[in-house]
């Protein structure tokens, strides 16, 4: 079931972000092309996949759920361009690519991902395609604060400041919780929003998206840790290069495993409320600690 539903999200995302991104025939077409390269550059499609399961849960048309899944993409995907850039992580790789600094240039890496970024925001904000105003409105402001200094963009300046401060495993946490969390959050909350479910309903799917997004990476450091370069298709052990501290440099490989095998378990039994509709969400779980890159 999942290896079909990762398949399908990432051929739908790439055709949904092909009709959404035409080049220009103008001086632009340059920017544009750097943002298909970013946005159509494959990835594992994660958050696409959290979001359109959870919208179908509600009986949320599939278009509808996918164009919102391609702005929280285009989100990440920004964030990606914006993090492999030489005053970032300068990374030379992303996808089994050249970042899109280097296959393109740093200005426009930088423009890219501003771009990307507001990109997203027109998307979810578009009344053609999100008619009811309250849901064009909530879901902006889901994926505003998932994105920004109290989310992701908060864990980045945490990332960056952990380079230089000893970091113990209660601010690695919410590092992780904020860098990497917070969007996997969002993508969770927006399927929700899309199929008219009170915020109160929500509580259970908040919880499944908070404990996922600590196991998920939880296995990235153990990836980083323990993965081969060629086919996480990106540098690794540059954290471990760094100094970072990482909950495998805390924890050790096998209490870390451990620990992302009972954060899946628990965002699993989030999920006893709900039937067979929510196999995929349960399937999900699995693979973020099963997976290989």
């Amino acid at each position: 079931m999942l290896a079909k539903a990762l398949t399908r999200i990432g051929a739908d995302v790439a055709a949904t972000f092909d009709a959404l991104l035409p080049v220009p025939g103008d001086a632009r077409a340059r920017l544009y092309e750097a943002m298909r390269y970013a946005a159509l550059g494959g990835g594992k499609r994660l958050r696409p996949l959290l979001l359109v399961a959870t919208a179908e849960m509600y009986g949320v048309d599939r278009t509808a759920a996918l164009r919102a899944a391609c702005a929280v993409e285009a989100v990440h995907c920004y964030s990606l361009i914006h993090d492999d850039l030489p005053c970032m992580d300068d990374d030379a790789l992303r996808h089994g690519k050249p970042t899109l600094h280097l296959a393109f240039d740093e200005a426009t890496a930088v423009l890219a991902g501003d771009a990307l970024q507001a990109f997203a925001f027109e998307v979810l904000t578009d009344p053609d395609h999100f008619g009811d105003p309250f849901t064009r409105a909530e879901m902006a402001l889901a994926l505003a604060r998932a994105a920004g200094p109290s989310g992701m963009v908060g864990g980045q300046a945490m990332d960056i400041a952990a380079e230089t401060a000893d970091f113990d495993l209660q601010a690695v946490t919410r590092l992780q919780q904020l860098k990497t969390g917070t969007l996997l959050g969002a993508a969770v909350e927006i399927g929700a929003i899309l199929g008219k479910v009170s915020p109160e309903g929500r509580r259970q799917l908040r919880g499944y998206a908070h404990d996922i997004g600590l196991a998920f990476q939880i296995a990235d450091d153990l990836l980083d840790h323990e993965g081969d370069a060629a086919r996480a298709g990106k540098a690794l052990r540059k954290d471990a290069e760094a100094g970072k501290q990482t909950f495998v440099s805390l924890l050790g490989a096998d209490r870390a495993r451990e620990q992302a095998r009972l954060l899946v378990d628990q965002a699993i039994a989030h999920l006893a409320s709900h039937g067979a509709e929510a196999d995929l969400l349960r399937a999900i779980a699995r693979y973020i600690v099963e997976r290989d890159h």
